[in-house]
């Protein structure tokens, strides 16, 4: 089943928007650049209302559609880059030394305001849509703080829909899954306080580079010995900095990393067991411990019905061979997450290629994937409000 005639008419126009906002990255909450970008396409678009300044940076348009009064659902994008040195090569790299959009954000905006283009031009449904340019995916929770700037209770949104490439995944292929998709993202701190003293007397010291030692061993018991081995749980130690001197036994070690789960009973086991064995460890050599644990973004959970909806409008612009219902659940986080837990709605991604991985300073979003993504937001919206 084909992509629709004008979305593939749209891909060079929006190839340019999308290579202009490659290599013009901003990160977090500083997008300021993007999102008068983004405004400056909807008013060009004749989009009815646009809200700047929301979670901050974020931009919403609202479209009316031309069937009627009805719901409104979101279609939401992210805008923000990393702080990574690009490497891809490619003639619209980043301009911007350090930054680069390594995940496709540009993509993703691109795709929507596409999206948002055709809709303001046909307006073949009834209610409304908003699309939903959305700051900080990246580490900031710019999800979270447009949810809490009252996003969903000012546009009535109903439903909310996000979407993310999948490198490896053909271009044109669609995937998703009912219930956790992504994990929760949670990092920890473990300060372990010993007694320092010369190498050669290590009987007159408390040693922590022993005591942390003997901790990041014993956390990896979390995984294997204390969750259910289907309640999925990664406890990674990507941190240990300890001493100064080849002689010298430090006072102090210093352990990090981070957590991640897909369901929310066992993100409440791993952060007491962290604590329990830190604590239980560093007692029986004598030392003292400090564990400081933060909660990240939480699951992403999608809900039965809407991705049901969002996988039937994926199979209308892919065909359902090239659509996996069953995708499996990854240990990534993401913050649209936050708008799950406030409205129903699906996460859905879609083939992004042979390309570099996310996050690789070498990946570029792949610009063929454009008329698909753009294809599957209109068909998602049409279907939702239909008269």
């Amino acid at each position: 089943m084909p992509i629709l005639n004008r979305a593939a008419e749209l891909q060079n126009e929006v190839t340019e928007w999308r290579r202009h906002l490659h290599m013009n990255p901003e990160l977090l909450f500083a997008v300021e650049n993007t999102a008068a970008f983004v405004e400056r396409k909807l008013k060009e678009f004749g989009v009815d209302e646009i809200v700047t300044g929301l979670g901050r940076t974020g931009v919403v348009g609202i479209i009316r559609g031309n069937l009627g009064a009805g719901r409104t659902i979101g279609l939401r994008a992210d805008m923000d880059a990393l702080p990574i040195i690009e490497t891809s090569g490619k003639p619209w790299a980043s301009a911007t030394a350090g930054k680069m959009h390594a995940c496709g954000h540009d993509g993703h905006t691109a795709m929507l305001l596409g999206a948002a283009k055709y809709l303001a031009e046909t307006r073949n449904f009834a209610g409304s849509v908003a699309v939903i340019f959305q700051p900080a995916e990246e580490g900031g929770g710019g999800g979270n703080e447009m949810v809490k700037d009252g996003m969903m209770e000012r546009f009535a949104i109903a439903e909310v829909y996000g979407m993310h490439n999948m490198p490896g995944m053909p271009v044109g292929h669609f995937g998703s899954r009912i219930g956790p998709i992504m994990a929760s993202t949670d990092e920890f701190t473990i300060t372990i306080n010993g007694r320092g003293g010369h190498a050669a007397q290590p009987h007159k010291t408390i040693d922590p580079i022993v005591v942390g030692a003997q901790i990041v061993n014993a956390l990896q018991t979390i995984a294997s010995r204390t969750v259910d081995p289907l309640g999925s749980v990664v406890v990674s130690v990507t941190k240990f900095n300890a001493g100064f001197a080849h002689n010298v036994i430090p006072e102090q070690a210093v352990l990090a990393g981070t957590v991640r789960t897909l369901m929310p009973e066992v993100r409440d086991t791993g952060e007491a067991r962290i604590r329990q064995i830190a604590e239980s460890i560093a007692g029986a050599y004598g030392a003292t411990v400090n564990v400081w644990y933060g909660r990240n973004y939480p699951v992403t959970v999608n809900h039965a019905d809407e991705t049901a909806h969002a996988l039937a409008a994926a199979a209308t612009v892919a065909g359902a061979a090239q659509v996996n219902a069953s995708l499996d659940p990854m240990m990534g986080g993401e913050d649209f997450s936050y708008m799950l837990l406030a409205r129903p709605g699906a996460f859905i991604f879609m083939g992004n290629g042979d390309t570099a991985g996310l996050h690789h300073p070498a990946y570029d979003f792949n610009d063929e994937a454009i008329p698909h993504g753009i294809s599957y937001w209109v068909k998602l919206a049409e279907t939702r409000l239909a008269a």
